[in-house]
């Protein structure tokens, strides 16, 4: 579930316009935009508060687990809950931009999901500090009426107007885990190609 997903340069401006509306300190290095598709293990842009303001920096998609295996989601249901997420859901949460991501159907078809109205998909995370590493998850809800016919899980996805909110105010935390995420669009793989060719 929420495995892999895309990025482009074209979120950069849009991340800038969005710290604009935030009004709060921002910063961002443009080098961290990488375009192409981002799988666990991968480094990737996300936006998170470094204890003076927010900030834009690529971290490690995925925890270790056991055996070696990633840990790159983490359910917003009981997250709050287990060890592994407790004290990041609390203290350091993120946010994963995005233009679109993937799933898999139970045929192995591949599904492309996009935002109705805008440009960027703003994803709900926590990252954590290990052997030096800065690693973030993405944590993922029940899925709504645009998901279900490919999956169960969706990721918790965050309105713009959301992101400041999220990372920075503890209060709301409990509240954005049980949100529901707006409808998305669906396009087949093969739609995908003829769309972004």
């Amino acid at each position: 579930m929420c495995g892999r997903y895309h990025i482009d340069r074209d979120m950069v401006m849009e991340i800038e316009d969005l710290a604009k509306s935030m009004d709060i300190p921002f910063k961002m290095n443009r080098q961290d935009f990488a375009c192409g598709d981002i799988c666990p293990n991968d480094m990737a842009p996300v936006l998170f508060f470094n204890g003076k303001s927010i900030c834009c920096r690529c971290q490690h998609f995925g925890f270790p687990g056991k055996d070696g295996q990633l840990i790159f989601n983490a359910r917003s249901e009981s997250a709050a809950e287990k060890a592994t997420f407790r004290e990041s859901i609390l203290h350091r949460r993120v946010v994963i931009p995005t233009v679109w991501f993937y799933e898999w159907n139970k045929s192995r078809e591949k599904n492309i999901f996009l935002p109705k109205c805008e440009k960027v998909m703003y994803l709900a995370g926590c990252f954590n500090r290990y052997q030096g590493q800065e690693r973030f998850v993405i944590l993922t809800t029940e899925a709504n009426a645009s998901m279900k016919p490919v999956h169960d899980r969706m990721p918790l996805i965050l309105e713009k107007d959301e992101v400041a909110a999220w990372i920075l105010d503890g209060d709301k935390t409990e509240e954005f885990l049980h949100k529901t995420p707006n409808l998305l669009e669906r396009h087949t793989d093969y739609e995908q190609l003829s769309l972004f060719l």
